[in-house]
């Protein structure tokens, strides 16, 4: 098993490069910036991408407030932060294979993986053999990233997911080697 986060926005590329729409390439280099800070756990890249009062859906956590930040980038720092940064699991893979853009929204779906510390799965409840290792998270994603026209940036991300990334994770084992370096900006 390999993990290569320079896939993540490889097709948002793709389709930008495509564009003619001033308006649609704008939606798409904003959601190309809020990928790669992302991918360098570099919680400020990402804030930057997004309107004053952001707003997150994430569809399969509805009821748990930490992970649908509504209002403020202090609440999306905080997300970031509990999910990426605390975790350890900010090196990550979201293999697009569709990616729609319209002039109000960009919308991305493939599958996400992502790298979990042994140790982190461990303080989850997870048993794994090793704890020094990385095991990988995986599921099926789709993602609307809303346009607010006024402040020219995303107002957020309205996340759907298929099924559970952490079924199996104990067999999905690769070590630091297995993933990917990534590429300067």
């Amino acid at each position: 098993m390999r993990l290569n986060p320079n896939l993540t926005w490889k097709l948002v590329e793709k389709r930008l490069a495509e564009e003619s729409s001033p308006t649609r390439a704008r939606n798409l280099e904003l959601v190309l910036a809020h990928m790669k800070a992302e991918a360098r756990a570099d919680i400020e890249g990402v804030v930057a991408t997004l309107t004053e009062k952001p707003k997150y859906i994430i569809h399969s956590s509805p009821d748990v407030e930490l992970m649908n930040p509504n209002g403020s980038k202090d609440a999306v720092r905080a997300f970031y932060d509990a999910t990426i940064v605390q975790t350890g699991a900010h090196r990550l893979e979201y293999a697009c294979d569709r990616v729609v853009v319209d002039d109000d929204a960009v919308f991305t779906e493939g599958v996400m993986r992502m790298a979990y510390p042994g140790k982190t799965l461990v303080a989850m409840g997870i048993e794994v053999d090793d704890q020094d290792a990385y095991y990988l998270s995986e599921y099926r994603m789709g993602v609307v990233w809303p346009v607010d026209h006024s402040e020219d940036r995303l107002t957020g991300e309205e996340v759907y997911s298929g099924g559970d990334g952490f079924e199996g994770i104990a067999d999905r084992k690769i070590s630091l080697e297995d993933i990917a370096a990534l590429e300067a900006a």
